[in-house]
């Protein structure tokens, strides 16, 4: 793995459920890690509907492993870069050897 390719900044952020003072459960969003990654696989795509156009664009993030990494999961986390914010499709550990790790991921529509 080449180590200076990993030139962009993210921020992993895990979905927690917090109670507020008169008891409502409210979900919010926590970091969980931030790290330098590599940004590959960038596939802007838009399509309309319903009148409206939406970004689907696609983008993977490969981060060094570590054990805080090795605990992410699709389901409960999501990728913050460049101020834009990324649902985890998939997790690829890379024939689990324990070097690196692929995020794919699309973009949150808002």
């Amino acid at each position: 793995m080449d180590i200076s390719l990993l030139n962009q900044k993210i921020t992993v952020q895990k979905n927690t459920v917090t109670v507020d003072e008169i008891g409502n459960h409210l979900n919010t969003w926590e970091d969980f890690y931030s790290c330098h990654a590599t940004v590959s696989g960038e596939s802007p795509s838009e399509s309309t509907a319903a009148g409206m156009v939406v970004d689907n664009t696609k983008a993977d993030f490969t981060v060094r492993w570590c054990k805080a990494v090795s605990e992410i999961t699709a389901d409960g986390f999501r990728i913050v870069y460049d101020g834009e914010l990324y649902n985890i499709l998939g997790i690829d550990h890379m024939n689990f050897k324990k070097k690196s790790v692929k995020f794919k991921c699309q973009k949150v529509r808002r």
